[in-house]
């Protein structure tokens, strides 16, 4: 029986909409992958907390645990705190830590589970930081909470930094304090202004090859102790160009949720192996996460064809979700996760889910169909007219 309803149009319209209803095969367990692949992970808030949601953070604790250990089934590792997780946006450094350090707890239990986790300085009041100085004791208090729980690193871009950094000098001395203090190779992570204005100029110039030039002078300094970074600049070309003059043995880690699938897949262009492709950490794998294992698997066995056949129709959905403002594409990702049935509720800390509107997520579901992702399509379509409902729109 076909799956059909009311959906509302970009013309401000209703018309009806029959899902395809093809959802892709789970991955089978064990695959083996050639790339390393992060997905960063959203948190579920608990939306019986007696709390103020723009003001409280209130987590449900199990739901937001389980989709982790669901990550890992299909392969993907999970990084922690970040961007996705509303970091610095709903998402306050004291529920951060505690995100981590239970998140930690559980890869325990999971083996071969892959976790890095967000260090940064977002509990440092921006009005309040007035020096580099403030900068790096910021940095190093997380940075000492995160290890002490025996976490990975994933050294997070700095509001305070860009606030008060004066040249590119000074991102280079707040990043040799700490990676000469980071007990193992970090992840770096280099956010562009779409994803967060308050990062304009990072590294010390709002020129993007200006500021390459500052961000890989800092890895050559210390290419033992970086593991890799991560670039979201949604611009591939400038993604290709930095990975091709990384150090040996230091990882492009795509950020790019535009173009994704041809940046893993790589051009095979380069001195060193690792020049050729980029690995992935991208907010999107939490939406796709049965595609992306299913593709990163078929790429692990040479089957090209099928990795591009199963992660390309993807492109438009991401391409939708991360679409201007691209800061709020954390509402189309937990959109994702209560239509496939990972949490019960489309709520999100901050009251986040009001961030789009009913059109966009109309789209972003036909997308999502379009693309085979939508796992349960019976579950995906009531809980679609639910939404519709409360909307005024009856099916």
């Amino acid at each position: 029986m076909a799956l059909t309803l009311q959906l509302p149009t970009t013309a401000g319209t209703l018309a009806p909409y029959t899902l395809r209803a093809q959802p892709l095969a789970r991955p089978a367990r064990g695959i083996a992958f050639d790339r390393i692949a992060y997905s960063a992970a959203h948190v579920v808030a608990d939306p019986m907390a007696v709390c103020d949601p723009w003001l409280q953070c209130a987590i449900d604790w199990d739901a937001t645990i389980d989709y982790r250990r669901h990550l890992w089934s299909l392969g993907l590792g999970v990084a922690e705190a970040m961007d996705t997780a509303q970091r610095g946006m709903g998402l306050d450094w004291p529920t951060s830590l505690e995100l981590i350090r239970r998140s930690l707890d559980a890869a325990k239990d999971v083996p071969g589970a892959r976790i890095a986790s967000g260090c940064g300085t977002d509990h440092l009041p921006l009005d309040q930081v007035d020096s580099v100085d403030d900068v790096i004791r910021g940095y190093e208090e997380q940075m000492e909470a995160i290890e002490a729980l025996g976490g990975q690193l994933i050294v997070m871009a700095s509001r305070a930094l860009a606030r008060v950094a004066r040249n590119a000098g000074d991102y280079e001395r707040v990043y040799d304090r700490i990676l000469r203090q980071a007990r193992q190779p970090v992840v770096l992570h280099w956010l562009g202004d779409m994803f967060d204005p308050a990062l304009a100029g990072y590294w010390g110039s709002a020129d993007v090859d200006t500021a390459m030039e500052t961000a890989l002078t800092v890895i050559a300094a210390h290419p033992d102790k970086v593991d890799g970074i991560k670039i979201s600049l949604l611009d591939k070309d400038k993604e290709i160009a930095m990975r091709r003059r990384l150090p040996k043995g230091v990882r492009m880690y795509t950020g790019d949720d535009f173009n994704y699938a041809e940046l893993i897949a790589g051009d095979g262009v380069g001195s060193e192996p690792t020049h050729g492709k980029s690995d992935a950490l991208l907010g999107i794998f939490d939406a796709i996460a049965p595609a992306a294992s299913a593709a990163l698997g078929e790429l692990a066995a040479g089957r090209l064809e099928r990795f591009h056949a199963i992660l390309g129709p993807t492109v438009p959905l991401s391409r939708h979700i991360f679409a201007a403002p691209t800061r709020f594409y954390k509402t189309g990702v937990v959109f994702m996760a209560w239509l496939n049935g990972h949490q019960t509720h489309f709520t999100m800390v901050g009251g986040q889910q009001s961030t789009r509107s009913l059109q966009h997520l109309a789209e972003l579901f036909r997308l999502a169909d379009a693309a085979d992702v939508l796992e349960r399509p019976d579950l995906a379509c009531s809980r679609m007219k639910t939404l519709m409902a409360i909307h005024g729109i009856g099916n």
